[in-house]
Parts: structure tokens; C-alpha cells; sequence
């Protein structure tokens, strides 16, 4: 098991390549980020790899952040665009080493209609079956998360059983589902059942944690991360769990949950950092 620091969402006192630095000096060994796009992607290999860390994890590109896009896989309008970010997508995947890619789904209008949405969803699967039959490294996966609507009004895809449906029906092992146990606890509950069910799919390629329903730090949460982490330990779960919270306030004092969880074998000892 992997316990990766959300470079995006954690250390966000310091600026975005510092905080590479940061996440190994806490004792991270693995990171994750959502859009490194900013940066040149063997400069972001340079740092991982001088302060001795591992990325596990990317967004392709999905549109205007900051003007609201949410992604562009499901718009039907926007397809070429889709398409043509995919290459930038896995050319930072190649670099760094990761062997997956997060693409977002995206939002439809709040004017949608019935009509409308099937063709998002139409969208959304015909990128997706475009997507897996583009050439990649081998083993390499692109995933697919859904996300609470609470947070992202609209988004497309909200539930597990609507990311796992999708992808048996494309019928692809390129596709797997990123689960943000977060997202899931606000959508649907009954953490432990749908996470033993995606264990067992074989087609669950991330996990993601936070506190509920802050997005702090997972021991501030009504969900009992204990338990999920014995869940994890018991189906001997070998991915990664990305920390993607928003700290209640210095990153660093707020890490004493990685001990309260038990998880501090996850973490480099001092003397193994660098």
C-alpha cells in the first residue's frame, strides 16, 4: 500500500515544485497532483527524483479550472478538444513514471434536459472507447471517478455502480475506477461494502481519502478511516491511497493522523529520508 501526498491540495503554503521537497521531508514517498501542467514535466521529474519521491497520479487536462470546467470527456461540443489534450496527458505520464491518468468526466448545463443528458452520457462513453484504443505504455490505465454533486454541481458521474457499469460495458481493462471515498460517503454510504465490491472487481486502479464533510484531515471525518484501512490490509490492497484533503491549517501539524491511523510504517523514517 502506497500513502501519497496530494501535491495540489496539501503544502499549498509554499509554491507548486517546493512542495515536492515538502511532501518527502514529512515523510511521503509517493506523490500525486491533479494539473502539473504548468510546469515542464522533466522538471517535475528532476525534483521527484532529487528529494527521492514517486508520482502516482495525474489529471489529464480538463479544460478551464479556474472559469469552472470540471473536465471534457462528457461535452459534446468540445470532443476535438478532448482528444487533442490526451497526448499532453500521457506524455507527462511517460515522463514521470506513472502508469495511470485521471480523466474527468465534466459537467452538463444546469438548462439539460432528458435528451441532453443522454447525449452527454453518449459523449462521455464514445471518448472513453476512443480513449482505450489510443496507444499507451503497456499497463497503462486511465481512470474514471465519480464525483459528489454537493461539491461539483452537475458533474456527469456521481456513483460507483454508474463508473463500474460503464466500464464492463465498454468492455476494456485499460479503464478503471479511481474511488475517492470522500465523493462516495456524500453520494451513497456503506463505505466498507462498496469498497470490499471494488477490491474484488479488479477494477479499482486509486484510492482517494479526506475527512467528511470538510475535506479535512481523515481523523476529522464521521467516516471511520480505521476500519477502512484494515479493510485495505486485510484484501491486501498494493495501490495507492492518495491524501487529497485540504488541511485545517500548516499541512505539517496537521499529519498527526497518519500516526492516530496506525500508518506510520507507510511513511520514510527519518533516517531513510533524503
Amino acid at each position: 500500500m502506497k500513502l501519497a501526498a496530494n501535491i495540489s491540495m496539501m503544502f499549498t503554503e509554499l509554491a507548486f515544485p517546493d512542495r515536492i521537497a515538502a511532501a518527502a521531508s514529512a515523510g511521503f514517498r509517493w506523490i500525486e497532483c491533479m494539473f502539473p501542467y504548468e510546469f515542464e514535466a522533466e522538471e517535475l521529474l528532476d525534483l521527484a527524483r532529487r528529494h527521492n519521491v514517486q508520482f502516482v497520479l495525474i489529471n489529464a487536462p480538463a479544460g478551464d479550472w479556474a472559469a469552472g470546467d470540471r473536465g471534457l470527456a462528457s461535452d459534446p461540443d468540445r470532443v476535438e478538444e478532448f482528444k487533442k489534450s490526451i497526448p499532453l496527458a500521457l506524455h507527462y505520464a511517460k515522463t514521470l513514471g506513472i502508469n495511470q491518468a485521471h480523466v474527468l468526466a465534466g459537467c452538463y448545463p444546469k438548462s439539460a434536459d432528458a435528451g441532453d443528458l443522454q447525449h452527454y452520457w453518449s459523449t462521455y462513453r464514445s471518448n472513453l472507447e476512443w480513449l482505450v484504443e489510443q496507444e499507451a505504455p503497456t499497463g497503462f490505465h486511465w481512470l474514471i471517478e465519480p464525483i459528489n454533486t454537493r461539491d461539483v454541481p452537475g458533474y456527469l458521474l456521481n456513483y460507483q455502480a454508474q463508473a463500474h457499469d460503464l466500464i464492463t460495458a465498454i468492455g476494456s481493462d485499460r479503464l478503471r475506477v479511481q474511488m475517492d471515498l470522500y465523493h462516495c460517503q456524500i453520494m451513497e454510504g456503506d463505505i466498507l461494502t462498496r469498497l470490499r465490491a471494488a477490491l474484488a472487481s479488479g477494477r479499482l486502479g486509486h484510492i482517494q481519502i479526506a475527512g467528511v464533510p470538510e475535506r479535512h484531515e481523515p481523523n476529522d471525518s464521521e467516516l471511520n478511516y480505521r476500519k477502512v484501512f484494515d479493510l485495505l490490509e486485510t484484501m491486501a490492497y498494493q495501490g495507492a491511497v492518495g491524501c487529497e484533503y485540504r488541511p485545517r491549517g500548516d499541512t505539517l501539524e496537521g499529519l498527526g493522523w497518519v500516526q492516530q491511523l496506525g500508518l506510520t510504517a507507510l511513511l520514510r523514517t527519518q533516517g531513510d529520508r533524503r
